[in-house]
C-alpha cells in the first residue's frame, strides 16, 4: 500500500508541474504576442523600402476600417487588417476615410495611407470648384431683363 501511495503521489506531482509548464507557456507566448501587436500598432514599417509599387485601392461607401484594411492587406499594402483597423481607430484620422480611388504605395506605412483616405481627393475638390463655377457661370448668363422696354433694346 506504500509503494502505491507513493506512485500516485509522483503521478500526481508530475502532472501538476506539466499543467504548470503549459499554463507559464501559454501567459508567455501571449505576453509576447500582445508586446508585439502593440509596438507593431505604433511602429509597424511598409511593406516596402525605397520606391515601392503604386496600387490603386477603392474605398466604397459605407466601407468599414476593417473592411478597408482587409483590401489594403489582399493588395499586399498592409500586414495585417487587425492591426490597419487598430490603427485608424487610435489615429486622429479616425472615422474620416472618405469613399474614392487612391493611389497608394507599398513603401508608405499605414498612417501616411489613412492620413491619405481621409482627405479630399484632388479630383473631387477640381469637380466640385467646377461645378460651382458653372453654376456661378449660369447664374450670371440666365439673367434676364428686368422689364419689357429692355428686352426690346438688346433684342435691336
Amino acid at each position: 500500500m506504500n509503494v502505491k501511495q507513493l506512485v500516485a503521489s509522483i503521478t500526481e506531482l508530475i502532472i501538476k508541474v506539466v499543467i504548470a509548464v503549459f499554463i507559464i507557456m501559454f501567459v508567455y507566448d501571449t505576453a509576447v504576442k500582445a508586446y508585439d501587436f502593440g509596438y507593431r500598432v505604433f511602429a509597424e514599417q511598409p511593406m516596402t523600402t525605397g520606391e515601392g509599387r503604386i496600387i490603386s485601392v477603392y474605398v466604397e461607401d459605407g466601407d468599414s476600417a476593417k473592411d478597408i484594411g482587409e483590401n489594403l492587406q489582399e493588395k499586399g499594402l498592409i500586414r495585417d487588417a487587425n492591426l490597419f483597423f487598430v490603427q485608424e481607430l487610435l489615429s486622429e484620422n479616425h472615422g474620416k476615410i472618405k469613399p474614392g480611388i487612391y493611389d497608394l504605395n507599398t513603401s508608405m506605412s499605414s498612417n501616411e495611407m489613412i492620413a491619405i483616405m481621409a482627405t479630399e481627393t484632388e479630383a473631387a475638390e477640381e469637380s466640385e470648384e467646377s461645378e460651382e463655377s458653372e453654376v456661378s457661370e449660369e447664374s450670371e448668363a440666365i439673367e434676364e431683363p428686368e422689364t419689357v422696354e429692355e428686352t426690346v433694346e438688346e433684342t435691336e
